[in-house]
């Protein structure tokens, strides 16, 4: 069996993957910035029978991605999913009148060139395979901006434009891109925003294999 590749990993949303992806067989690449807390997670996980490793990286520095993902490749093998969900920083989230250019850097650097390094990073292993799925979890913000999350507004609607033009271009070659938009917080016992329900959404999005915008509960608009 192939990997799993979620790149910002963590104990809810990430982990809740990590088990229902390992349950089917696949080994897990824990991808996040701190390394202890990875190894903490990945140590939980054998304990569950799924076999996981942490893999130090920042969305923010494309190259320390492209690294730990080649170290998943060579240490997991190929990897078949790669899910990218690292949560957006409290600072992206500013009033649109008082955002600034300099503003926009981490928030593009978090959602769009973080993105773009790791898919260009697997995509060649997906080739070869003659498969593959990428999974991209965004907030509400992703399809109704608002002006009080300038940041956030701005860098979701440039990744899931980028995902859907994943979407178009790849299907034929096998590889599904989708995306998941989660409006508001991960709640647990939500019947539709637990991490668990989430996990088992994703798990269908990358077995189905249809459509490339999900929603796990109804908008807020």
């Amino acid at each position: 069996m192939t990997t799993i590749a979620l790149i910002g990993a963590g104990p809810g949303l990430g982990a809740a993957v990590a088990r229902r992806f390992g349950r089917a067989g696949h080994k897990v690449a824990l991808v996040a910035r701190d390394q202890a807390r990875l190894d903490a997670l990945a140590s939980e996980l054998a304990d569950e029978g799924v076999t996981a490793r942490g893999f130090e990286a920042d969305v923010h520095d494309t190259k320390s991605v492209e690294t730990a993902l080649d170290a998943a490749h060579s240490m997991l093998g190929p990897v078949e999913v790669l899910q990218y969900s690292p949560l957006p920083r409290a600072d992206f989230m500013r009033p649109v009148l008082e955002t600034t250019t300099a503003d926009l850097t981490g928030p593009l650097e978090f959602s769009v060139l973080g993105p773009v390094a790791a898919v260009q990073q697997v995509l060649p292993a997906m080739r070869a395979l003659g498969r593959g799925t990428v999974l991209f979890v965004n907030g509400g913000t992703a399809v109704v901006p608002r002006p009080e999350r300038a940041g956030t507004s701005i860098a979701f609607a440039a990744q899931s434009a980028y995902g859907r033009l994943l979407h178009d271009t790849l299907a034929p070659e096998g590889i599904h891109v989708g995306q998941l938009v989660i409006p508001g917080a991960i709640i647990l016992g939500h019947h539709r925003k637990d991490p668990a329900v989430l996990a088992e959404t994703l798990w269908s999005m990358h077995t189905d294999r249809h459509g490339f915008r999900h929603f796990a509960d109804d908008l807020d608009c």
